[in-house]
């Protein structure tokens, strides 16, 4: 495909440059589109974006546009498309590229170029009649653009700025191919229907409420999969020698001083006074772990010493960034801090990503790591630097982890190891990290005896493997679209009365599952079976239903139905020998 660049001349795009082209082009299709449908619109700005793109408009007073309007809009796009005009791109003068706009009425293209440097080059695109300042690249013809889709509406202030109006922001999506659109779409959809929260309210898992916005309300069945995953971290912190511990909730503005949070986090810290006193409540568990270290004088003989806490923190997120359980204002860190000597980085390194990469591998996540490296503003000598950075390449090495380089994006305390994993629809999450810190153990001086008697400051690996449990249940409940594995699952048979005669036979079989450690519960309403089964499979996504009619209860046996729908009599004994053997191996 070839593109127009913002210097006239007509080149072949690179091929990983056509979706953004193709979707920059889409945004000035459909602005040149609702123009036509709403002369008065007023537009702001309309780039192309990773997801899409969109565009800010102004709409006349009284004015509005909804998802219902997007048939129309979309079919004005398509309208321009078949007309297959043809862009054009020209350069103006500050002031004649002022004087067109406000000739045109656009106010906000105006203010933007009051916005930018005298000798900015300013460029203008135009197909037919509509005409729009941008840099480009953009498609030779429109009838370049053959798969897009409105995808929905919002608002969204001028410049980002709550003090400025609020404009109205149009999404969509443009791919090269109708093909690729239908993929997406069905994405789309697979989306909505796996969103956690909808399946988190349908599941009884969690909930929220005005009263604490992004604070999550844990429910019954919210706590037993959240108590399932804590008990598994419990396990893998026992079986890589961690201790754990507990660190204060609320700790005084010293420490928060000391450890150099009050001065670059404090907007995102919740504070109080305690006895005339500033005190935090911690948005992270570190400075706590720094001061156990510091409890006692220790020798090169303790380290590594490794702290994991299981810790309840709290930041400050703006409302409109809050989302379910993925971008809440508190949650508990699978935390944990590591302090070590300079000779011990790639052991202890190894150790730990062998503990992460477990705990994908448990649940099925692809992952890619990041090595990011020092940044210009770091701290520390380049010796310490260059024997950290070494000492990460070593460790993801002598593993066979595959990694890629993110040159200077480093903590200014120390270089890190990041983990991407990727869910079933495709999107990336950062989850695990491992990052050395310099910082810390010098702002609190901390110390141990090395061999020759000397003091030396440790090196302190900082350490999460599922970033938070309340992001990390969010991610599993869309996953596993709330079908979780046996051993996460609230309810993990539900057994089924045929009707009232077989009532007492299903109280007996869910006592002796209830004795073998299964989570188990009884349908006993006077509904049909088909319904009870509909309601187990799809609401309530239980593993097991065991369907007992006065068959089952003569014989003394189960019919087992498992997701896949099949139905198998059973023996009751087998069946909780081989559930039980299905939890105990977390499979």
């Amino acid at each position: 495909m070839k593109a127009l660049y913002n210097d006239g001349s007509v080149a072949e795009l690179p091929q990983d440059e056509v979706t953004h082209v193709i979707r920059h082009s889409a945004a000035h299709i459909m602005a040149q589109a609702i123009k036509r449908l709403y002369p008065e619109a007023d537009f702001a700005y309309g780039p192309a974006t990773y997801n899409g793109f969109y565009y800010d408009v102004d709409l006349p007073e009284g004015v509005k546009i909804s998802e219902d309007d997007f048939p129309a809009i979309e079919a004005e796009m398509k309208k321009i498309v078949k007309e297959n005009l043809k862009f054009s791109v020209y350069e103006k003068p500050r002031a004649e590229a002022i004087a067109l706009m406000e000739e045109r009425g656009e106010k906000y293209k105006v203010e933007h170029i009051g916005d930018l440097d005298d000798d900015a080059r300013i460029t203008f695109y135009q197909q037919g009649d509509y005409i729009d300042m941008c840099v480009g690249p953009h498609v030779c013809y429109t009838k370049a653009v053959k798969a897009f889709k409105l995808t929905g509406v919002s608002g969204a202030y001028w410049k980002g700025d709550k003090d400025n109006k609020m404009l109205t922001r149009i999404n969509g999506i443009a791919f090269a191919t109708k093909e690729e659109l239908d993929e997406h779409l069905h994405m789309l959809e697979e989306a909505k229907r796996r969103d956690h929260r909808k399946i988190g309210q349908e599941m009884d898992l969690f909930m929220m409420s005005e009263a604490g916005p992004g604070f999550p309300f844990w429910l019954p069945n919210g706590m037993i999969v959240r108590n399932s995953l804590m008990n598994y971290w419990h396990e893998m912190q026992a079986k890589f020698g961690y201790d754990e511990v507990q660190t204060p909730i609320i700790l005084s503005r010293t420490l928060w001083e000391t450890s150099g949070h009050w001065d670059h986090y404090k907007a995102n810290m919740y504070t109080t006074q305690i006895d005339e006193e500033d005190y935090a409540i911690k948005p992270m568990n570190c400075p706590g772990a720094c001061l156990i270290y510091k409890s006692k004088p220790r020798s090169y003989r303790d380290l590594p010493l490794k702290l994991a806490e299981a810790g309840l923190d709290h930041r400050h997120e703006l409302k409109g960034a809050l989302h379910g359980l993925f971008r809440v204002r508190e949650f508990t860190q699978d935390d944990a801090h590591l302090f070590i000597r300079p000779d011990q980085i790639t052991e202890q390194v190894t150790d730990t990503a062998h503990l992460i990469t477990a705990y994908y591998a448990q649940f099925g996540f692809p992952y890619k790591v990041e090595l990011s490296t020092r940044p210009e503003d770091s701290m520390g000598s380049d010796e310490d630097w260059e024997r950290a950075e070494q000492g990460l390449r070593d460790a993801l090495e002598s593993m066979g982890i595959d990694y890629v380089v993110n040159p200077g994006d480093g903590a200014f305390y120390g270089p890190k190891i990041d983990f991407h994993l990727q869910d079933c629809l495709g999107r990336t999450w950062q989850c695990g990290t491992i990052q050395l810190d310099f910082q810390l153990p010098h702002n609190f001086q901390l110390e141990y005896t090395d061999k020759d008697g000397t003091k030396r400051q440790p090196i302190m690996i900082h350490r999460a493997g599922f970033g938070s449990f309340e992001r990390f249940i969010g991610m599993l409940i869309e996953q596993y679209a709330g079908k979780f594995p046996t051993w996460l699952s609230p309810c993990q048979v539900k057994v089924l009365p045929v009707s009232e005669k077989t009532r007492a036979y299903a109280d007996e079989v869910a006592a002796k599952l209830r004795d073998a450690g299964i989570r188990v519960k009884v349908d006993e309403r006077d509904e049909k079976i088909g319904y009870k089964i509909r309601e187990a499979r799809s609401i309530d996504r239980v593993p097991y239903m065991l369907i007992l009619g006065e068959k089952e209860a003569e014989a003394g046996n189960i019919s087992v139905r498992d997701r896949s729908n099949e139905t198998v009599q059973k023996d009751l004994d087998e069946f909780i020998s081989e559930v039980s053997a299905e939890i105990a191996e977390r499979r």
